[in-house]
C-alpha cells in the first residue's frame, strides 16, 4: 500500500513533501530512494549483478534456467520486473515481452506514454518563437483532461499536462489547449476595453498570457496593433475562444528516448491479480512497468512496480 511505502521512506530517515495532486517528492534527492532500497535488498540477502545481459530462458523439471552473460541460473519461480520499453539509453528492452510471448503469454500493443508530443515542420514554423514559455493550462483529448502546465518545446509541446494527456491522445486525432482556464478572457478583455480601450490588444493580452503567447494569438487572429475599442463583442469573443479552446494535432511523440513509461504490456488477464503469476504456467510472475498497468504522473507507477513485486515476493 501507499503508506507502507511512505513508512518504509520514513523508517530510513528520509525527507519528503507533498506537491499538487498528492504528489510526494524527496527532500533532497532520488538517489535517496535508490540507497533505501539498496540497503533492504542487502537486508534481505539477495544479489545484485550489473552489466548482466539475459540469454535464453528455459523451463525445466524443478523450475526455470536462465542463462546470462555471468553464467547460468537455476530456480523454482521467475519473476520478470525488467520494466518496458522507455528510455533505452538506461538499458530498457522488450525482454519482458519476449519472456512471455515464448511461454505463451498475451502481450497488448505497446507504446510510448507520458511523452512530449511533437508538431510538424508548419506548425513548428509557427510556433518557433515560443519555445521555453509555459503557461497553465487544461490539457484535453476525449473525456480525459489534465490541469497542468504546458511547455511549448523546440520540438512540439511539453509539461505536465500534455505528458498525461499523452497516454491518451492517439496519432492523427487533435488535442484541446485550455489556456488559463481559471479565467474568463472574454470578460476580462471586455472588462480592459471599458477602462482603457486605446490600449493594443497584444498589450491587454500580456495582462493575461506570457507577453510572446499574448503576441502569437494577437498575430494569429490578425489583431496585432488594433486598439481594444476598435473590437466587437464578437471578435473579442473569437479571440478569447482561440486561446481558451485552442486546438493542437501533433504529429507524433518523441517516442521511448524520453517516455517516462510504457503503455500495454503482459496482458492482465493471464495474471493472477492476488500474486501476478501467470495462470497457465505456475513459478512465472511478471510485475511491474511491464505489465498493461499505467498509472498518472507522481509516482503511481513507482507504486505499482512497488506493490506487485511485493504481492509476488509474498507468493514466491
Amino acid at each position: 500500500r501507499p503508506q507502507d511505502f511512505v513508512a518504509l521512506v520514513e523508517r530510513h530517515g528520509i525527507g519528503w513533501h507533498e506537491k499538487t495532486l498528492g504528489q510526494l517528492f524527496c527532500d533532497h534527492s532520488a538517489k535517496d530512494i535508490i540507497r533505501m532500497l539498496m540497503a533492504e535488498m542487502k537486508g534481505a540477502g539477495a544479489q545484485l549483478r550489473l552489466e548482466t545481459s539475459i540469454g535464453e530462458v528455459e523451463r525445466t523439471a524443478s523450475g526455470f534456467r536462465v542463462t546470462t552473460s555471468a553464467g547460468t541460473v537455476d530456480a523454482a519461480s521467475l519473476v520478470v520486473a525488467s520494466g518496458g520499453k522507455s528510455i533505452p539509453k538506461m538499458g530498457a528492452t522488450g525482454l519482458a515481452y519476449r519472456i512471455a510471448e515464448q511461454f505463451g503469454l498475451p502481450v497488448v500493443e505497446t507504446r510510448p506514454a507520458l511523452v512530449p508530443l511533437t508538431l510538424d515542420q508548419a506548425q513548428l514554423a509557427k510556433l518557433g518563437a515560443l519555445a521555453g514559455v509555459a503557461a497553465d493550462a487544461e490539457a484535453r483529448f476525449g473525456k480525459a483532461a489534465f490541469r497542468e502546465a504546458v511547455l511549448i518545446t523546440h520540438r512540439g509541446l511539453s509539461g505536465p499536462a500534455i505528458l498525461q494527456i499523452s497516454s491518451y491522445w492517439r496519432e492523427g486525432e487533435e488535442i484541446v489547449l485550455r489556456l488559463m482556464p481559471d479565467i474568463d478572457i472574454a470578460s476580462i478583455l471586455k472588462g480592459m476595453r471599458r477602462a482603457n480601450g486605446r490600449q493594443a490588444v497584444q498589450t491587454a493580452l500580456a495582462d493575461i498570457l506570457p507577453r510572446r503567447l499574448a503576441q502569437f494569438f494577437a498575430d494569429e487572429a490578425k489583431l496585432t496593433g488594433r486598439m481594444l475599442a476598435d473590437l466587437s463583442d464578437k471578435t473579442i469573443d473569437a479571440l478569447a475562444s482561440s486561446i481558451q479552446v485552442w486546438a493542437v494535432k501533433p504529429a507524433g511523440s518523441e517516442g521511448y528516448r524520453t517516455a517516462e513509461v510504457t503503455l500495454g504490456g503482459v496482458d492482465t488477464r493471464a495474471l493472477d491479480s492476488r500474486t501476478m503469476q501467470a495462470k497457465e504456467v505456475p513459478g512465472l510472475y511478471f510485475v511491474g512497468e511491464c505489465v498493461d498497468v499505467t498509472g498518472w504522473l507522481g509516482g503511481y507507477n513507482f507504486q505499482w512496480a512497488w506493490a506487485s513485486g511485493f504481492v509476488a515476493g509474498q507468493d514466491v
